[in-house]
């Protein structure tokens, strides 16, 4: 029974892993075939689509799901099974989730496929990673040193596209957009998704700490 029950979930875990994968691969090809059809560079839609929160917190959401998924032992198998780096990542992909439909879902209109790959990678990723941290991922692991080694990862994803946008004149979010606010607001703006990412985690350690406890 528990045989059954376990390739059961192992098959729903595959399935989401699938969706977001196929989200992520949907994403890459409309950029790619919008560049196409500007005569634009295809490896400076590639760097676009990199250039995404969402998108990097959502492959790296498809890479655990597909690591519990896997028989394989590698390093890198068992570092995306580890239970502070499934947090870390519920605490990256439900930020993608709240700041998007707080700060720019109203700013467009996404139709046909791009209106699919944006509800997958905004709305389904976030709600099912997350039930799938609570659910399933084993609790009591997590340390309050774990938000601030969390947070490296937006810190240093903000300075890149600061970077780039300095160099390129382009950023992905117009939040960020330097061009347009100027650097003190997009520093503020940027200290206060910062405020939202570790309000989240600490959520998410509380959460841990009062399930293990239950558990006991």
């Amino acid at each position: 029974m528990c045989g059954l029950y376990g390739e059961r979930l192992r098959l729903a875990v595959l399935t989401v892993a699938c969706v977001a994968w196929f989200g992520l691969g949907l994403q890459l090809y409309l950029i790619l075939f919008s560049r196409w059809q500007e005569q634009a560079s295809l490896l400076g839609g590639l760097m676009a689509f990199l250039s995404f929160f969402t998108v990097l917190s959502n492959t790296l959401a498809a890479a655990v799901l597909t690591a519990a998924t896997s028989r394989h032992q590698g390093c890198m198998a068992r570092w995306f099974r580890m239970p502070w780096v499934i947090a870390g990542v519920t605490t990256s992909i439900v930020l993608v989730g709240i700041a998007y439909n707080a700060l720019l879902r109203d700013l467009w209109d996404p139709r046909g496929w791009q209106w699919l790959a944006n509800e997958i990678l905004h709305d389904v990723m976030p709600l099912v990673f997350l039930g799938y941290w609570l659910a399933w991922v084993p609790k009591g692991h997590l340390r309050v040193w774990h938000l601030p080694l969390w947070a490296l990862y937006p810190t240093a994803y903000f300075a890149c596209i600061l970077i780039r946008g300095d160099t390129l004149g382009v950023y992905p979010y117009p939040f960020v957009d330097v061009l347009k606010l100027g650097y003190w607001q997009v520093w503020m703006n940027a200290f206060g998704v910062l405020g939202g990412f570790l309000a989240i985690g600490g959520l998410v350690i509380v959460i841990d700490r009062l399930i293990a406890k239950r558990l006991r």
